[in-house]
């Protein structure tokens, strides 16, 4: 059970490190533009030498910036419940801390997987028939792998409430 537990806080540890940079760096999108290559990400666009916020309230960044903060302060607090459940703190007896940890952490990857489909199908449809070369960046990347390590979090300690409520159910027949 320990084990379990152990691999799901350092799976949303990274995780939320993870998210926190792929949120805060400007490396989501780079294009080439006049042969410059310019970079953007959810806060600002930023040409050689140079970035600037993004003025306009855009839909799209709008709602991936909401999801995915929101997808860090699950995360966030799904770590804090997850310690402790790991070290046994005793307040709130009747509350299954192993298990809302692990409910907490498929929370926060549902709204990063969100977060990232809206982004990707946005960005496609709008980039791809406007320029010609354009990618993804490593911010980008980076969030898709938080969606990994938050979704094996859960498992994690899924694994372990189950392995936590087997002998209980066994007693109370």
């Amino acid at each position: 059970m320990y084990s379990f537990m152990g691999g799901g806080l350092f799976c949303a540890g990274v995780g939320n490190i993870l998210l926190i940079v792929s949120t805060a760096t400007d490396y989501w999108m780079q294009y080439r533009q006049s042969s410059n290559y310019m970079h953007q990400g959810l806060w600002r666009y930023c040409m050689p030498g140079k970035c600037f916020p993004h003025n306009d309230s855009i839909a799209h960044l709008d709602a991936t910036r909401a999801l995915m903060i929101l997808s860090l302060l699950a995360c966030f607090i799904g770590i804090i419940i997850g310690i402790m459940a790991f070290i046994h703190y005793s307040s709130f007896d009747r509350f299954d801390k192993t298990f809302a940890a692990g409910i907490l952490f498929f929370i926060s990857c549902f709204l990063v997987f969100l977060a990232m489909a809206v982004y990707t199908g946005v960005t496609i449809s709008y980039y791809g028939k406007r320029y010609g070369n354009w990618r993804f960046s490593w911010s980008y990347i980076i969030g898709w792998v938080s969606v990994v390590l938050t979704f094996f979090s859960g498992v994690f300690f899924m694994c372990a409430y189950r392995m936590h409520e087997c002998p209980r159910s066994a007693n109370s027949h």
